[in-house]
């Protein structure tokens, strides 16, 4: 790996990480003179924002939280592709980067969102083809249980276990895309976003198994 190829990886994350760390769930709630990190789950992502700040804006942080990790992919595209010949290694870190900067957002003391959304951004943009599989695991354990955690645990982990099955059955979408080292790369990542976004609902975890975690609704909870 060259210098070049070490930087753009460097540079791609960063830029990543600036588009991660808008939070809107965060921004709704303090135009709203509502603190997020002080109500419900304490968390910023959608779930907690549909909770506590009603269906619309929720629904427009889960859009922008996935639509993030678009803009970054996209952003580092059309910056990289005038340096390099191939930018899908490039495009991928930066993807990560914006979970990263959704996840730990440095003007926040690292603490921001679990990083579902974000994930679903990140497998929207750069493997549209992982997205099924997921999505269909998510909703069906969501309408079941209402347990909105359990479903984000078990669809990132579904994810991570159908990238390296695409690579293992040499699936043309990905490996064409990805060889070798950058193959690596790119499953260390996914499995790496995977994992982060499980241990990030650690206590959502406890909770279920405790049998005390919260189930979704639509109704935003009163606050006195």
């Amino acid at each position: 790996m060259t210098n070049g190829e070490i930087i753009g990886r460097i540079v791609a994350v960063i830029i990543g990480y600036c588009f991660g760390m808008i939070l809107m769930g965060y921004l709704i709630g303090k135009s709203k003179n509502i603190d997020l990190t002080k109500v419900g789950s304490g968390n910023v992502g959608s779930t907690n924002t549909m909770r506590n700040l009603g269906v619309p804006a929720g629904l427009i942080t889960l859009l922008w939280d996935c639509t993030k990790c678009i803009v970054a992919v996209v952003f580092v595209w059309l910056t990289f592709h005038r340096f390099f010949e191939d930018t899908n290694i490039y495009m991928v870190y930066a993807g990560l980067g914006t979970v990263l900067g959704h996840d730990f957002p440095c003007y926040m003391h690292f603490k921001g969102g679990k990083g579902v959304a974000s994930t679903l951004g990140f497998i929207i943009a750069l493997f549209p083809i992982g997205v099924p599989i997921p999505a269909v695991i998510f909703i069906g354990i969501v309408a079941i249980t209402r347990y909105v955690s359990l479903g984000s645990i078990i669809g990132v982990l579904s994810f991570a276990a159908e990238m390296i099955v695409f690579a293992l059955c040499d699936v043309k979408s990905v490996t064409d895309r990805f060889q070798g080292r950058d193959l690596t790369e790119v499953l260390v990542i996914c499995c790496f976003v995977s994992a982060l976004s499980i241990a990030l609902h650690h206590a959502n975890i406890k909770r279920l198994l405790s049998g005390n975690e919260n189930k979704f609704s639509f109704h935003p909870e009163t606050r006195a």
